[in-house]
């Protein structure tokens, strides 16, 4: 798997809205894209944070007026990046020493280029893996 690298599985382009965005536009995006994360990025593409499934959780139970809430209030903004060219086993070991299930991937200019999650670790895996018997 050291041959293997985050080009190769993300997801390009990422699913993004600005940190403006109104959270029920969010949860829009990511209902009908089947997806359980957007960057959030500026005008110029770079990471400012990040949405996940995970977090609206916490909109609900904090139950804020939804349709006049930002993003903003709620984007993780500690976010750990990859860059294309890593391998996906460090980039697994990654996520699991954080915790997560997405990790943006970036340019060499900090630009998110594309989205990395353990959905697509799982179909790799699956792909190249041949199942147990039955």
């Amino acid at each position: 798997m050291d041959d293997i690298f985050v080009a190769q599985l993300m997801s390009s382009p990422p699913y993004t809205v600005s940190a403006d965005t109104l959270v029920a536009d969010a949860a829009s995006v990511m209902l009908d894209n089947g997806i359980g994360s957007v960057v959030v990025t500026d005008e110029a593409g770079h990471l400012v944070g990040i949405l996940t499934s995970t977090d609206f959780v916490h909109i609900v139970a904090e139950s804020r007026p939804k349709a006049r809430t930002t993003v903003s209030r709620y984007m993780s903004t500690d976010v750990t990046t990859l860059t294309a060219q890593v391998p996906i086993r460090e980039a697994a070991d990654a996520m699991i020493e954080r915790g997560v299930h997405h990790m943006p991937v970036v340019d060499d200019e900090d630009v998110v280029i594309g989205m990395l999650s353990t959905t697509d670790l799982t179909a790799y895996l699956s792909y190249v893996r041949t199942p147990s018997p039955a």
